[in-house]
């Protein structure tokens, strides 16, 4: 059942950069990924769904109700991990917690003190819990950012590049944890980690300049292009004629050689192996095409 209904959004800033760009999207319960590069929208897409800011036009609806006309019910129902998040930091993280959870309107005393230790341990941090937030590594942030998001029992869960900087022990906690919550409710999950996307998310969408260029499950849109990429140890010298000839959608130094990929229906060459594409694959094809549609309204 979908959920979250986005209608035409735009959204412009003084500068003249068009964030969004008639952004159409439905989303049900569960993890959904968003992909793009630095600058695609992706920030600007999830602050206008955390009502941060207004779209220029178009509609967003919850459960059926109009979030822009009435923004503080979805407030109500909404947690929001941004990009970055600022902390008091001489303050444990007992008390922030549940300092948030009186800003989030939770009145009664018991419910907020009980809410509050469970998420502390969801988020495996019951044991540091009277630590100052200062004090925290990277990953504790992130994971106290997670518990401060779930407080109230939100129904829909925004969180922006949430594993940007992590070690991989502490990327995979958090992955752990995003599964365990995203079976009952949306989760966006907006990053330019393929992998993120490719390990949690069951739909899935790629931003680019603003617009939505592909949207789909992971593995479907994986097995569109099986049998459709190619690579090539070449010399780097040698990029520029490659790129001129094929469909080249990434290069990568694999055994310290320089290796090109590209994309095409049919054997292109000699020296060319055959690659079983995976996300990573389907992502770097899917802004390629951007980058041609560009080139062809151009001629």
């Amino acid at each position: 059942m979908v959920r979250l209904k986005i209608q035409q959004l735009t959204k412009s800033y003084q500068n003249g950069v068009k964030a969004l760009d008639e952004v159409n999207l439905n989303i049900s319960n569960g993890m959904f990924g968003l992909l793009g590069p630095n600058g695609a929208g992706k920030s600007s897409f999830m602050r206008t769904l955390a009502t941060l800011q207004l779209p220029d036009s178009g509609q967003i609806f919850f459960d059926g109700h109009n979030v822009l006309q009435n923004p503080q019910q979805m407030r109500n129902k909404l947690g929001y991990l941004p990009q970055d998040f600022g902390v008091y930091p001489k303050i444990s993280a007992v008390d922030l917690l549940t300092h948030l959870a009186v800003l989030k309107g939770m009145q009664n005393k018991g419910e907020r003190q009980e809410q509050v230790m469970s998420l502390l341990q969801q988020t495996n941090l019951f044991e540091v819990r009277k630590r100052s937030v200062g004090t925290f590594s990277g990953g504790m942030r992130q994971r106290f950012g997670i518990a401060q998001a779930l407080l109230g029992n939100p129904q829909l869960i925004i969180v922006d590049e949430p594993t940007a900087g992590l070690d991989p022990q502490e990327r995979n906690r958090f992955h752990d944890l995003l599964s365990e919550i995203g079976t009952e409710r949306v989760v966006i999950l907006s990053t330019h980690i393929v992998e993120d996307v490719n390990d949690l998310c069951s739909e899935m969408a790629v931003m680019a300049n603003g617009k939505l260029i592909l949207q789909g499950k992971p593995a479907g849109l994986t097995e569109k292009i099986k049998d459709k990429i190619w690579c090539k140890a070449i010399a780097k010298s040698e990029l520029s004629q490659y790129s001129a000839r094929f469909n080249v959608i990434s290069t990568k130094i694999i055994a310290g050689k320089f290796h090109v990929f590209i994309l095409a229906d049919q054997f292109p060459e000699s020296g060319f192996e055959a690659v079983q594409p995976s996300l990573e694959e389907v992502y770097f094809a899917a802004l390629f095409g951007v980058t041609i549609n560009q080139k062809e309204a151009k001629v």
